[in-house]
Order: C-alpha cells, then structure tokens, then sequence
C-alpha cells in the first residue's frame, strides 16, 4: 500500500511540475491585433499627410519593405529619379509588353503588373527576367485600393527623388487600412486562416520560398524541409528567423516579426505542413 501511495504521490507531482511548466515556462503566442482600420479624410488632406499615409502603407500593409531593402533583394527605390527614365528607354521595356508613358504611369504598372517589364537580375529563377516574384499589390492579400495605389506612388515620388505628379483622389472620405489615428472606430479582428494556402497568400511565403508550385528563390527552398528539419527547429525559424542562418543567406532576410502576426492555431497548422514536407 506504501508503495502504491508513492507511486501515486509521484505521478501527480509530475503532473503538477509538467502543467506548471506548460502554463508558466514556455512563452505564451500571443498574436496582435491584425491592422485597423484609419478614417481618412482625403477632402481635408495635404499632400505632405498623403505621402505619409503613402509611407505608412508601402512599410505596413504592403509589406514592400521585405525585399525592398539594403540587401538588395529587389531594385532599390531611392535612385528612381535616375533609373526610372532609363528603363522606360529600355529596349525590353515595350519587348516585354510595358505600356507607361511617363514615370508615374511606369510606377503604377510596377505595383499592378509587375511581370510587365523585370529589371535586369530580380526575376525569378529560370524565367530569364521575363517573370516577377512580386505579386500583384492590387489583388492578393495585399489588396491596394486606388486609393492607396495612388498614396504609394506618392510616396515613392518623394523618397526616389522625383516631382509628385499624383493627385489626391477627390473623394471626401475613404478607408484605408492602416495605422489607427485614434479617431476611427478599432478593426475587427480576422478570422484564423484554416487552409495552409491562405496562410501564404496573407504572410506571402512563396515570394520568397519554393513550397508548392510557386518558385521563389529568395529564401531557403522548403519543399522537403520536413526531411532535413524538425518541428522544434521550424518553430525557432518561424519566430526567431535569425537564431539560425542558413547556409547561403544572410541575417535579416526575413522578417522577424511573424509571431505576432500569426495565430497560434495558423503557427501549428504551418507546423504540421512544413514537418509533413518530405
């Protein structure tokens, strides 16, 4: 009976000790809120505050910021006053189907059709330049209303360089999501994604990633990464992509704040895919 008693005595202390250390030990994901929704006032609006809202959008929603950075993933956008003109003079350009007539008209179609015409080495692998990575920013999960196409063009002006030739749609008012001012009423929260497809469409992991039938080439190919790597270490590299590097890729290539973008429930579903990739 003694013994009985002990063994019972120490299963539930170890029960105890594993939810205690479940509960408290392992750091809870917590994912924040996704962005809300900003009442603009476009009839009272400066074109100082509509290069901003431009700015805001291009780092946020957009997600441009991802491969349009110091490493160089994607043609560099402060020298536009320089380079701009040139590939409209580019012989490839009306070759490979472009139809602007001028830098903004050039602008807009890089954001809507950015297959249009590739700037020499930033097309996807095996396409010969004639293939972007970079999707559609008015569809997708991206998204861009005209609106918000045009206040990224905006902004783009400014920071290349180059005259603001946009002009601030007429609308009275309109939505835009973006950073809360305070004055709008709080975004309702998203429903979690429950298609592994959805979860890369709204995070666009194969921008950057071959998984399925897309082919991207700026990150790690994760076809059979389940092969070569456990759940553990997917986890870590999900969360905190720069604990590990791998081999051929620099640090800070990608995004480090996932994880407080991400369900928990989407984190496990990804989890489940990416492990079953063998």
């Amino acid at each position: 009976m003694r013994k009985f008693l002990t063994v019972v005595a120490f299963m539930v202390l170890s029960i105890g000790l594993f939810a205690g250390y479940s509960n408290f030990g392992i750091p809870q994901i917590e994912p924040a809120p996704p962005p809300t929704e900003e009442k603009i006032d476009l009839g009272s609006m400066t074109m100082e505050q509509f290069v901003a809202l431009g700015e805001r959008l291009f780092k946020g929603k957009g997600t441009c910021t991802l491969c349009h950075n110091s490493l160089g993933r994607a043609p560099a956008l402060d020298v536009i006053s320089t380079n701009a003109q040139a590939r409209l003079d580019d012989p490839r350009y009306e070759e490979s189907g472009g139809e602007a007539t001028n830098i903004e008209e050039y602008l807009i179609e890089s954001l809507v059709k950015p297959s249009a015409y590739v700037v020499a080495g930033f097309g996807k692998k095996g396409t010969n330049d004639k293939e972007s990575p970079m999707p559609d920013a008015s569809s997708g999960s991206i998204s861009f209303s005209q609106t918000e196409l045009t206040a990224v063009i905006a902004y783009l002006q400014e920071y290349g360089g180059l005259e603001v030739t946009v002009e601030i749609p007429s609308d009275v008012q309109a939505s835009v999501e973006g950073e809360d001012d305070g004055d709008g009423e709080d975004g309702e929260p998203r429903e979690a994604f429950t298609e592994v497809q959805d979860i890369f469409d709204n995070f666009d992991c194969e921008a950057c990633h071959t998984i399925t039938e897309e082919a991207g080439d700026a990150g790690p190919n994760l076809s059979v990464i389940g092969a070569k790597r456990d759940r553990d270490y997917l986890r870590r590299a999900l969360l905190d992509p720069n604990a590990d590097i791998a081999e051929d890729f620099e640090e800070g290539m990608m995004p480090d704040d996932l994880g407080q973008l991400i369900y928990a429930s989407e984190l496990e579903l990804l989890l489940d895919y990416l492990s079953a990739l063998k």
